[in-house]
């Protein structure tokens, strides 16, 4: 079985510290262009090359971060 990593970032609890940007070593993380309510940058996912390694998880100060792990098929991950 394969599996697919993606990421729930609740946008308004992210201060925009990017500690998980410097974190990532996927580079699949980015700041947002837009302002959130508390006038930050969030973080978001680009693309679906994140791992899995929860680096982002477990270093957010804000626990804005949540990875989600679907399975998938071989069909669906050559994808």
């Amino acid at each position: 079985m394969k599996y697919r990593y993606t990421l729930n970032i609740d946008k308004e609890r992210c201060k925009g510290c990017g500690i998980c940007i410097s974190l990532c070593p996927r580079d699949v993380l980015e700041f947002e262009e837009y302002l959130n309510e508390g006038g930050n940058h969030p973080v978001r996912l680009t693309g679906n090359e994140c791992i899995g390694c929860r680096a982002c998880v477990i270093m957010c100060p804000d626990i804005a971060i949540e990875l989600v792990r679907e399975d998938i098929n071989e069909s669906t991950y050559a994808r």
